[in-house]
């Protein structure tokens, strides 16, 4: 299994994540992850092939996908397309929580549902506007949104299994969101094992079956990223960089660059001044 958890962060104005998703013009591939948070997909133009919990469904123009927390799926754009996404914390349908603590929508593949598409476009177009007021309108639009979902579509009773996925993915949620917070300081296995009431074994064999990498590549792949970016928009020195990623030195730190991305990091400094 290669699944990878995604942290979302919502927009500084408003309770949600908004954004427009194009697909790169095409033939761009994100890989199975899960994340806390319900992503509703609504696509204007083009194409979007979703896998979810390895079931495949292509989304047309004037379709939407609905995403549940903690469910597993990947989306392949293999065209161009324009795709409006709202990604909802978890926490904004807690009224409507099952006896489990969660909330699950019934239909979590295709949704041929002419308002919650226009809904989807009003509210991106008052949001991308940005005139006097447009917050209230916003949020207007958006709570008959989470009108239509709660009432249309919410499940009152799950699947056994489904709560058993959800339980479990949601407690390694807790686990990379606390690595991806405290990525720069030392970071033992043990110690996070530990932190979650886990003995290293365990936390070690779990970790891997549902990342799809070992505990240590997660972490060094997590701290390349943030020297990745360290890298190209600072003038900091290297080895600075490689110590307030939590890299030992920077040694150790070069050569796990060099491995994932084919070049040093002082090569890679002066290709892109």
């Amino acid at each position: 299994m290669e699944y990878s958890h995604e942290l979302i962060m919502p927009n500084d104005d408003i309770p949600f994540k908004l954004f427009l998703f194009e697909g790169k013009d095409g033939h761009y591939v994100r890989e199975k992850h899960w994340h806390r948070s319900v992503e509703l997909f609504a696509l204007f133009e083009g194409g979007l092939d979703f896998y979810i919990n390895d079931m495949r469904c292509a989304l047309k123009p004037g379709e939407c996908m609905l995403v549940n927390s903690n469910e597993v799926h990947s989306v392949h754009a293999p065209e161009k397309n324009r795709t409006v996404v709202l990604q909802i914390p978890l926490s904004t349908f807690e009224r409507y929580y099952t006896d489990e603590k969660f909330i699950y929508f019934s239909n979590s593949s295709l949704l041929k549902d002419g308002e919650v598409m226009r809904l989807v476009r009003e509210i991106y177009e008052i949001y991308t506007k940005k005139e006097c007021g447009y917050e209230f309108k916003v949020m207007g639009e958006f709570y008959l949104l989470l009108y239509l979902l709660v009432t249309k579509y919410r499940m009152a009773d799950v699947d056994e299994k489904v709560v058993w996925q959800y339980k479990k993915l949601d407690r390694l949620s807790a686990i990379t969101a606390y690595i991806k917070e405290n990525y720069a300081a030392e970071l033992p296995l043990a110690g996070v094992a530990a932190a979650f009431g886990y003995s290293p074994a365990y936390f070690s064999r779990m970790f891997c079956k549902y990342t799809g990498i070992n505990y240590k590549s997660y972490l060094d792949s997590l701290r390349l990223a943030h020297a990745y970016r360290d890298l190209a928009n600072t003038d900091m020195p290297i080895g600075d960089i490689a110590v307030n990623n939590g890299f030992a030195n920077s040694r150790s730190f070069s050569k796990l660059f060099k491995e994932k991305y084919g070049i040093l990091p002082s090569g890679f400094r002066k290709e892109n001044m």
